[in-house]
């Protein structure tokens, strides 16, 4: 074999490699991307229900329900809300009124049914994407009233 055909055939396996790597690491960051849904987005049908996703917004007032490790509760984004079932310890952070972003997945009734809770770390801080919900449902709330 002349030494052009070997080039050729040593720059085609680097191809195909690189190629091969690229398709590895592009299917690991799909399987492990998590997309972030408002209350409003899930009751729409946004998200899915084969996915895991993190729905975000406030917890309800008055809408915490504990019983042993499972707690219940509801996040708003003060337009729709999204009834949350999360067994496991909750971040000391966690209250009512207070902003949160549960990990999980949506039951076929319904209510999500959450593998992870986090809540704010101080007084000011609501993560940006719950925020923009919040600011979003607010305009589409008010946009509404004459």
């Amino acid at each position: 074999m002349k030494k052009r055909h070997q080039r050729i055939l040593l720059i085609g396996g680097g191809l195909a490699a690189i190629a091969i790597a690229t398709a590895l690491v592009l299917n690991a960051f799909q399987n492990n991307l998590v997309f972030f849904f408002t209350p409003t987005q899930v009751n729409a049908g946004e998200a899915s229900q084969e996915r895991l996703f993190r729905v975000g917004g406030i917890v309800q007032a008055g809408s915490v329900r504990r019983d042993g490790l499972t707690v219940q509760f509801v996040v708003t984004d003060n337009a729709k809300t999204v009834p949350v079932s999360y067994t496991g310890i909750l971040p000391d952070l966690f209250s009512e009124g207070k902003g949160v972003v549960a990990q999980g997945r949506l039951e076929p009734g319904g209510r999500f049914l959450a593998q992870e809770v986090l809540a704010k770390h101080d007084e000011n801080y609501m993560p940006p994407e719950a925020q923009h919900a919040l600011n979003e449902a607010e305009k589409a709330t008010n946009a509404g009233r004459p």
